[in-house]
């Protein structure tokens, strides 16, 4: 059980980073602030080294990984095009972004409750990532 659900758990992390890189490269372009496009740029480097520590920790078990739900990868997509194409500014960036991280958290902290018998090392992982979320929609709230 222990495996498994450490092999459930870290493809979950690895599907929700995929998500997140995905969503952070979508927006960076047009941020107009320096300052938020940086914050986007630190965030995305961060998602790329934790996708590093999942990779690894996968490859030990033999595991691909995990895409992200090309529903909800679509409807990320779509909600942003169209949110963009309303009114572009760094308000609806850190809008978006912040409902991203809601989610992000939300449903990783789901993951990690339902696969409560992963090894520690994913766990931690999976905690990393909740944080690195949580801190970038604490960072986002003044360009509200």
């Amino acid at each position: 059980m222990i495996e498994e659900d450490t092999i459930k758990l870290l493809r979950e992390c690895d599907a929700g980073i995929k998500m997140g890189v995905a969503s952070l490269e979508e927006v960076i372009p047009y941020t107009e602030s320096e300052r938020l496009r940086e914050k986007l740029r630190e965030c995305k480097e961060k998602h790329e080294t934790l996708a590093k520590d999942v990779e690894e920790a996968l490859a030990r078990f033999g595991d691909d990984g995990k895409e992200p739900n090309p529903i909800a990868k679509g409807m990320s997509w779509m909600k942003t095009s169209v949110k963009m194409a309303w009114h572009k500014s760094d308000h609806t960036i850190a809008d978006l972004m912040t409902d991203g991280c809601d989610m992000g958290v939300k449903s990783l902290s789901r993951y990690l409750n339902e696969y409560a018998a992963a090894d520690e090392a994913a766990k931690d992982i999976a905690k990393r990532l909740i944080k690195l979320e949580a801190d970038l929609a604490v960072d986002l709230r003044e360009h509200l």
